[in-house]
């Protein structure tokens, strides 16, 4: 039975010690997908997509009593979800370098994931985006694959419009460019 979604009485029973669990279990069943694909288009792995949208619902859940409610629920768990990747993604650059070679290990590790179904032109195009730095690649995932507006992207990354139109610009030239030198 699919439970209707009604994030006023969702907020509300988080705030409640008796409902919370019952709650926060909704939460989750409502944005685990969206939050999953808006983390793997950055990541580009199963598991490690899994791993930080586990982290983003632990940090969700212990962080309910600092959820003021002047944002939507969506916007504050895509925050936390946004901390979590760019938090995972430095972690993982510590690690090794992104560099020429560094997305071509990428683009060779998401040819070993079974997770991953796409042809070879979505994988150039996963090739391409990895190559991006991390916030252009965020602005392009979120328009692009989520077809988010500009405004909504405002308030979710705390940044303004204009630069996030030229982040996108920038990265669709880029990977315009990449397109371009692998034909």
């Amino acid at each position: 039975m699919q439970v209707v979604w009604n994030e006023k009485l969702i907020v509300e029973q988080l705030r409640e010690p008796q409902t919370r669990e019952r709650a926060f279990t909704q939460l989750v069943e409502h944005f685990r997908e969206q939050l999953y694909w808006q983390i793997r288009r950055m990541v580009l792995l199963h598991d490690d997509a899994d791993d930080v949208l586990q982290n983003t619902f632990m940090k969700a859940w212990t962080g309910l009593d600092g959820f003021r409610g002047d944002a939507q629920l969506s916007t504050w768990l895509f925050r936390i979800a946004n901390n979590e990747t760019l938090n995972f993604l430095e972690r993982r650059r510590q690690a090794m370098s992104l560099d020429e070679d560094g997305v071509a290990s990428v683009a060779a590790t998401l040819q070993g994931d079974p997770y991953f179904d796409g042809d070879e032109t979505e994988q150039q195009l996963q090739e391409a985006i990895a190559g991006l730095p991390d916030k252009q690649r965020q602005v392009f995932n979120l328009k692009y694959f989520q077809e988010m507006k500009y405004e909504d992207m405002s308030e979710l990354l705390g940044t303004s419009v204009g630069a996030l139109k030229a982040s996108y610009h920038h990265a669709v030239k880029k990977i315009s460019d990449f397109f371009q030198s692998h034909d």
